[in-house]
Order: structure tokens, then C-alpha cells, then sequence
């Protein structure tokens, strides 16, 4: 896949380089939205997720701040290209409830070959509790039944994510 034009981002220019000038002196919440929409951008259909870290600002940037949680699915096909990303489930200020059924069916319908999870923390913590490993291992089961790899689980807290991958337990 060709690499693709950089991202126009309000209120800077951008050269051949890739390399971003702020057109004016900006306030903290400007250039954190630029920054949102740069992460977006990787993060669209089509792209390849090449970053964990990339994937993990954005999700971070994205969900931190809500006051309730929600369960989000990315979806990606065989080369790890973004098919898309969703929403799929809705929940209160301390839980949503999952179904693998519906994220099976989902995975199924976009034809994904793989998925990364995420869900936020409203309390701000990052620490995996005993239902979000619990039912990160029924999903991997599920999908892992129908040859859906299960690449990633991200806790997103007030400060950062906690992913299941790099604590060993994807």
C-alpha cells in the first residue's frame, strides 16, 4: 500500500516532508486536537496499524474522558489493515456488557482476520479486573474458533492503556 498524503490539520502547514509548522501560536487543547486528528487518520480504513503505541495514543485521546464505558472493536483484515472500528457496546460509569456472540458476528460480517479491543476505565484506573480478563479469554476463544486472530486488548485510563499484549495475557 502506497503511504498516504499527510493529514491536513487546521491551523498548520504542512511540507513534502511530512513535517507539521504551527501556522500561529496555539493553545494546549488546539494542538491536542491536531494531534487527535493525526492519530484518526492512522487509524481510518484502509491503513495498516504499524504502531502499538500509535494505536494506544488514539484510543487514549479518544475514550479517557467519557463517563461511561464503552467496548470498541477494531477491525482488521489479514495484513493488519484497518477494515474499520467500532462501538459496539454501551455501558455505565463502572461496566457495558459484552456479548462474543455479537463481536463474532461483527467480525464475521467485516470479514476481519484479526481484532484489537479496547474498552475505557471512567474510574481512571488501567488495571485489567477479574471480568475484563474473563471475558478478553471468551472472546479470543470464540474468534480463535472461527481463524480470528485476537491481537490486542487495551484498558484506557485517565493517564494511559493497559494492553493485555504486553503483559502476556493475548
Amino acid at each position: 500500500m502506497k503511504s498516504a498524503l499527510p493529514a491536513k490539520i487546521p491551523n498548520f502547514v504542512c511540507n513534502e516532508k511530512g513535517r507539521y509548522c504551527a501556522k500561529k501560536p496555539l493553545t494546549e487543547a488546539q494542538i491536542i486536537k491536531a494531534a487527535q486528528a493525526l492519530l484518526t487518520n492512522q487509524h481510518r480504513t484502509g491503513r495498516a496499524l504499524t504502531s502499538p503505541d500509535a494505536t494506544r495514543c488514539w484510543l487514549t485521546l479518544s475514550y479517557r474522558d467519557l463517563e461511561h464505558e464503552v467496548f470498541i472493536c477494531l477491525f482488521l483484515d489479514n495484513q493488519h489493515h484497518v477494515i474499520t472500528h467500532e462501538e459496539l457496546f454501551r455501558g455505565t460509569i463502572d461496566g457495558a456488557a459484552v456479548y462474543p456472540r455479537e463481536v463474532a458476528k461483527r467480525a464475521l460480517q467485516l470479514n476481519a482476520a484479526a481484532v484489537i479491543f479496547a474498552h475505557n476505565h471512567p474510574s481512571g484506573t488501567t488495571e485489567p479486573s477479574s471480568a475484563d480478563r474473563s471475558i478478553t479469554e471468551k472472546l479470543k476463544a470464540a474468534l480463535n474458533l472461527l481463524d480470528i486472530r485476537t491481537l490486542d486488548h487495551f484498558i484506557i485510563g485517565k493517564t494511559g492503556a493497559y494492553s493485555f499484549a504486553e503483559h502476556g495475557l493475548i
